[in-house]
């Protein structure tokens, strides 16, 4: 692989996107609306790209990662046309439906779309699997004082409004057994078998507070103090149960592990069959493995 275009590329996921790709691939272009920001993202080619606009017409690259959560159905469409593979790490169902209805043109360009990229989903899915399939429980435990990108606050705050049933859910210490609110991640959506999948913070007044804040997730004030609002630490745990197991994954950083999955998928497209697939048919059992060498654990247990 020659050359990746980043989409985004300037964001909290873009930028651990482009880290993960430098020293892998020859040339690394970080692109968006907005150049000056490009021209700050170290070891990558700065672009100016107006996804709203005819610039998808002039990307020059062997693959396409797309970091925002903005047309994101023209984008891979554009890309899986001129036979550009194409990597995706929106977490809404809706989106990723609509790429889905793309395999036919992927195939017939030979080119590869992954979808379902990154913590969750992405990590979710192949915790999943890994654990055989069937009636599955997801867990996602963020650290409400982690810096998250623009589009990921948008998203989790506009899906607040889709907050529904609440479980117990147990996580690696030290963060132990928590109460999860269901939440739209797309996981629960593509994945095979009965699958749900909950939210909760790394503070568990905040987790409590979640169906609440459902209510008044319109309000300007409330969003703007969501955004800029920082109350605990920067830790995550993901975590999926299914026949009595629990598999996990934690570590630090969010946007530093969805950017290190994304790269590493970008980096196995060259052996990858043509046509739109999910993480968990697009990457072996070793990819957790090693994606764990990097600062994270990888753990099984007993769910009681």
């Amino acid at each position: 692989m020659r050359r990746v275009v980043v989409l985004g590329g300037y964001g909290a996921v873009g930028r651990e996107v482009v880290a993960g790709l430098l020293g892998h691939v020859p040339e690394v272009v970080a692109a968006g609306r907005d150049l000056a920001k490009a021209r700050t993202v170290d070891g990558a080619i700065p672009m100016r790209i107006d996804l709203r606009g005819d610039d998808l017409n002039r990307i020059d690259a062997d693959a396409v990662v797309m970091c925002a959560d903005q047309e994101n159905a023209r984008v891979a469409e554009a890309a899986l046309g001129r036979g550009i593979d194409y990597v995706d790490v929106s977490a809404s169902h809706e989106v990723l439906a609509g790429i889905e209805k793309l395999d036919g043109l992927a195939r017939e360009r030979e080119a590869t779309a992954v979808l379902s990229v990154g913590l969750a989903p992405g990590v979710t899915n192949l915790l999943a699997r890994d654990l055989g399939g069937g009636d599955t429980d997801i867990g996602v435990l963020l650290g409400s004082g982690d810096r998250h990108g623009p589009s990921a606050v948008e998203w989790t705050l506009d899906s607040l409004g889709a907050i529904g049933e609440s479980w117990r859910m147990r996580f690696p210490e030290p963060y132990g057994t928590r109460t999860v609110h269901r939440f739209p991640f797309s996981d629960q959506y593509t994945l095979p078998g009965r699958v749900r999948t909950g939210l909760c913070l790394d503070v568990r007044t905040l987790t409590a507070l979640l169906p609440r804040l459902a209510r008044f997730r319109d309000r300007p004030a409330l969003r703007a103090v969501l955004r800029r609002a920082h109350f605990g630490g920067d830790g995550f745990a993901v975590a999926a149960a299914s026949g009595g197991s629990v598999r996990s994954f934690t570590g630090r950083r969010q946007s530093r592990a969805t950017g290190l999955v994304t790269a590493m998928v970008v980096r196995r497209l060259d052996g990858m069959d043509p046509g739109v697939r999910h993480i968990e048919d697009a990457v072996g059992p070793g990819f957790l493995p090693e994606l764990a060498e990097h600062g994270f654990a990888l753990a099984q247990y007993d769910a009681a």
